[in-house]
C-alpha cells in the first residue's frame, strides 16, 4: 500500500481542484453540520424523506414495519447470538487522496468491530448519568472473501471513475463500481453483503445510508456512502471523524439519530413524543458539539421517572464525544436483524456466511505484494510487503536478474517482507510465491523495479534523438494518473532534429496529471558558490481560450525521495493560441525556451533528478524538447561537452534479454572508428570489438552464447565521445 501512498503526493493539486468542484456542486444546510466542519454529517434522515415521496416506498415499509412490530414482541432478538455481519469496501476513487489504503480499511473495520462489542475504552468515561448504561451490541463485522461470482478476493474492490467526486446520484456512483471495479463486474446483493461505498464526495456528507427495507432488500444500493476522510482514524482520517462508519451502521440497523428521523438537530419541536423510538435514550433535540450538561427537553419523566441529562455521548447524536449504545437501541438492531423481509436476516445466516466467505474459513486465494517504491537511484533500498489474501504462512522471492542487488541483513528471500539494496542501474523483475501450508500461488511483475543509471556528468542535453520509446528505460521515468494517454517520443517533429517527447492531450478530457522525471544527473562537481541553468523548450497550444492547463518543474538532490517546485507555467503563459485539431509544431517559432536559473547549492548532489509534470483540463497537445543543464548562465545555444548524444543516435539493442545475440543498432553523423566493449558487474571487459562503422544507419551483432546469465554494460567508445547501455543475458 506504500507504493500507492506515494501517488498521493502526487495528485494533491488535483484533489484539490477535484474538490472545489465538489464545493460548486453541493446545496449544504449549515443546521445540519457538527461545529467546525463544512459538510452534513449524515443526511440519512433526508434521504429518508424522499423515499417517504415514492408511494411503492411507503407500502412497503408498512410491511416492514409491521414484521418489525411482530419480531418486537417475540423478543428472539435477544438471544446470546453473535451476528456477524459481512462486509465489502468499495473504493470509487480518481487515484487521488480518496484512493485510501487497505490499512486506513482495516483501521475503520477495527473501530467499528470495537465499538460494537462494546470494546472501546472510553464506554468507562461517560457522563455518570450513563455509567453502567453502555451496551455490547454482539454484532461483529467480517470482511467478506467470495465474490458473488465466487471468486477470492480480499474484501476490498476499486473502481477508476470520475464520479467519484460527484455525489449527486448516489446510484450512479454504484453503477459506476458495478461496472468497472476490479473484482467483479456485476450486483453486490444487498442482502448478502454489507456494502460500503468510499467516495471524495458524496453530495455534501460524511455519511449516509437508508433504513433497512424490503423495497430495495436485494440492490446493492442497500448500502452505506461514506466520505474517505472519516473512514478510520487514520490517513486521510482522524480520531475525531473515526465513528462516522459506527453512526451510519447503526442506520443501516433502524437506528434513527436520538432526537428522531425527520429534522435536523437542535431544531425545536423535537421534544414530543419519542422520536428515535428508543425507550432508554432520553428524549432530545439534538447537539453538534460535546455538551454533557446539554438537557433540552424535560419530558423524560414517563420512562426515567424523573427529567434526564441528553445522552450527548450516543453513537447517533452528533457530538464528537460519542462512545455508547444503549441496551434499548441494542434491542432494536438486533430485532432489525431477524427480519427477513428486509433482507438482513439473510446476512448473517450460516449459509450466506459461507457463501460470501466471512465464515472464518480462509485460505490463500491470491500471492500479492507491493513496494515502497518502484524507482530507485543505486545503492537504494526498497522495501517488499507482502500483500496475499486471504491467509499465507510462507513465502519466496525471486528477483530476476539474480545478481545487481543484496537483501539486507537479517532479510532472506522467504521473508514476508524483505528489504532489498540494488546497487545496478537496470529493469528488475520480482515475483512473491506464497503458501498456506496446502496451496500455493504466484504472483510476477515484469519490469517491476527501475535502477536509474548512474549519475550524467554536467553539461547534460537531451533531445530525445536516442530513443524510439519512453518506456523501460534507465535515463527517464513516466507516469500516468490514469490509463490514457502518457508521455511518448513524437519521431517527426522536434526543436533540435527529429525527435521530441509528446504528450498527446488532445482529446483526454480533464483531470489528467502525466509526469517525465528523468534519471540521475550528478551536480556535485558545481562548487557551492556556482550557478548552475536549467533549460528546456516547449511548444503548446489549446482548444479553446478558455482553457487553463499547467506545466510544472519540479528538482530533487535526493533522487525523488523529496522534490520541490521550481517553475509553474499556467494559462496564457503556456500560450493564448488555440487549435481545435490535434496539434504539433510545424516550425522554430512554435517553440518557447525557458532558463531556469533557481537550481541551488542545496541541490548540487550526484542524486539531482528533474521532473516535469502536465496537468490537463481539455486543452491541445504538448511537446518538450533540448532539456539542458549546465555550470553558468543562461545560453539560447544548447551547452554540450564531449556528450554521448553528439557522437551517436537512435541507438537501439534488442533482444534484451538476450539469449545467443545481441544486436546494436545506432547512426553515426560520419564514419567513425568505435571500439564496442561487453563488460560485467566487476568492471571486467568480457568482449571487445573494433568497428569500423560509416556515415549513417549501423547494426552490430554480438554473440552472448557463452556469456553467463546476468547484468552487463555496453561500453560504446570512440575519439567523439562514449555511450554506456545495461543489458541482461538470460
Amino acid at each position: 500500500m506504500k507504493k500507492r501512498q506515494l501517488l498521493l503526493s502526487f495528485l494533491s493539486v488535483l484533489t484539490i481542484s477535484m474538490n472545489a468542484i465538489a464545493q460548486q456542486k453541493r446545496d449544504l444546510d449549515p443546521g445540519n453540520m457538527r461545529q467546525g466542519e463544512t459538510i452534513e454529517y449524515c443526511t440519512q434522515h433526508k434521504k429518508q424523506a424522499e423515499l417517504m415521496k415514492n408511494p411503492a416506498y411507503v407500502k412497503a415499509k408498512e410491511l416492514d414495519d409491521a414484521e418489525f412490530e411482530i419480531l418486537s414482541k417475540k423478543g428472539g432478538s435477544e438471544k446470546a447470538t453473535i451476528y456477524k455481519i459481512p462486509v465489502v469496501f468499495h473504493v470509487l476513487h480518481m487515484n487521488g487522496v480518496e484512493n485510501i489504503s487497505d490499512e486506513q480499511i482495516l483501521d475503520a473495520l477495527s473501530i467499528l468491530n470495537r465499538d460494537y462489542r462494546k470494546q472501546n475504552a472510553d464506554t468507562a468515561t461517560v457522563h455518570p448519568d450513563f455509567l453502567g448504561m453502555p451496551a455490547d451490541i454482539e454484532v461483529e463485522f467480517v470482511l467478506a472473501t467470495k465474490a458473488p461470482n465466487g471468486n477470492c478476493f480480499k474484501g476490498i474492490t476499486r473502481t477508476y471513475n470520475t464520479i467519484s467526486y460527484d455525489g449527486s446520484n448516489g446510484g450512479n456512483q454504484v453503477d459506476a463500481i458495478v461496472a468497472g471495479n476490479d473484482v467483479y463486474q456485476g450486483q453486490w446483493p444487498g442482502n448478502k453483503y454489507m456494502n460500503v461505498f468510499i467516495c471524495g464526495e458524496i453530495g455534501g456528507a460524511a455519511g449516509y445510508t437508508t433504513n433497512p427495507s424490503g423495497f430495495s432488500a436485494n440492490n446493492m444500493t442497500n448500502g452505506i456512502w461514506v466520505l474517505h476522510d472519516y473512514v478510520g482514524s487514520i490517513g486521510t482520517s482522524s480520531v475525531g471523524t473515526s465513528r462516522t462508519l459506527t453512526h451510519e451502521v447503526g442506520h443501516w440497523l433502524n437506528l434513527s439519530h436520538t432526537w428522531g428521523s425527520n429534522n435536523n438537530p437542535g431544531t425545536a419541536g423535537s421534544c414530543s413524543g419519542n422520536g428515535d423510538q428508543v425507550q432508554d435514550t432520553p428524549t432530545c433535540i439534538g447537539v453538534t458539539a460535546c455538551l454533557l450538561n446539554s438537557n433540552t427537553c424535560s419530558n423524560d419523566n414517563a420512562y426515567w421517572g424523573f427529567d434526564m441529562r441528553d445522552n450527548v455521548e450516543n453513537y447517533m447524536d452528533y457530538s464528537y464525544c460519542s462512545k455508547m449504545f444503549t441496551q434499548g437501541q441494542r434491542t432494536r438492531m438486533r430485532t432489525a436483524l431477524q427480519s427477513t423481509n428486509t433482507g438482513r436476516a439473510n446476512v448473517w445466516s450460516a449459509l450466506n456466511l459461507a457463501a460470501v466467505g466471512a465464515n472464518g474459513v480462509l485460505y490463500l486465494c491470491k500471492a500479492e505484494f507491493t513496494a515502497d517504491k518502484t524507482t530507485v537511484c543505486t545503492g537504494d533500498e526498497i522495501s517488499f510487503a507482502d500483500d496475499s489474501y486471504n491467509v499465507a504462512t510462507g513465502w519466496n522471492w525471486t528477483i530476476t536478474p539474480s545478481v545487481g542487488w543484496t537483501l539486507t541483513n537479517g532479510n532472506t528471500t522467504s521473508s514476508q517482507n524483505p528489504t532489498v539494496i540494488f546497487d545496478t542501474p537496470g529493469l528488475y523483475t520480482v515475483q512473491l510465491t506464497s503458501t498456506d501450508g496446502t496451496l500455493s500461488d504466484s504472483e510476477i511483475k515484469n519490469n517491476y523495479i527501475h535502477v536509474l543509471n548512474t549519475g550524467a556528468a554536467l553539461p547534460f542535453w537531451e533531445g530525445f534523438e536516442d530513443y524510439s520509446s519512453l518506456m523501460n528505460l534507465q535515463t527517464w521515468d513516466v507516469f500516468n494518473s490514469s490509463t490514457n494517454n502518457a508521455w511518448a517520443i513524437e519521431s517527426t517533429t522536434g526543436y533540435t532534429g527529429n525527435k521530441c517527447a509528446k504528450l498527446m492531450n488532445f482529446g483526454q478530457g480533464t483531470a489528467n496529471v502525466d509526469e517525465l522525471t528523468s534519471s540521475q544527473i550528478d551536480l556535485s562537481t558545481v562548487p557551492a558558490t556556482g550557478t548552475v541553468t536549467l533549460s528546456f523548450r516547449y511548444a503548446y497550444r489549446k482548444v479553446l481560450t478558455a482553457n487553463y492547463e499547467y506545466f510544472k518543474v519540479f528538482i530533487s538532490g535526493d533522487c525523488g525521495t523529496d522534490w520541490i517546485q521550481r517553475k509553474t507555467i499556467q494559462g496564457n503563459q503556456l500560450s493564448a493560441l488555440t487549435s481545435t485539431t490535434s496539434w504539433k509544431p510545424s516550425a522554430q517559432t512554435d517553440w518557447v525556451t525557458v532558463h531556469m536559473t533557481n537550481v541551488t547549492s542545496n541541490y548540487f548532489t550526484d542524486k539531482f533528478r528533474v521532473k516535469f509534470r502536465f496537468e490537463g483540463e481539455g486543452g491541445n497537445n504538448i511537446y518538450l524538447d533540448d532539456i539542458n543543464l549546465y555550470d553558468g548562465s543562461p545560453s539560447n545555444e544548447i551547452v554540450t561537452g564531449l556528450t554521448e548524444q553528439v557522437f551517436i543516435s537512435n541507438l537501439e539493442m534488442y533482444p534484451n534479454p538476450a539469449d545467443d545475440e545481441l544486436n546494436v543498432s545506432f547512426n553515426l553523423p560520419s564514419a567513425d572508428d568505435l571500439t564496442i566493449s561487453i563488460v560485467d558487474l566487476s568492471g571486467k571487459s568480457v568482449q571487445k570489438h573494433l568497428i569500423k562503422a560509416k556515415g549513417g544507419k549501423n547494426l552490430a551483432m554480438l554473440n552472448t552464447q557463452e556469456l553467463a546469465a546476468g547484468m552487463y554494460q555496453l561500453l560504446i567508445q570512440s575519439s567523439n565521445g562514449q555511450k554506456t547501455l545495461p543489458f541482461i543475458v538470460k
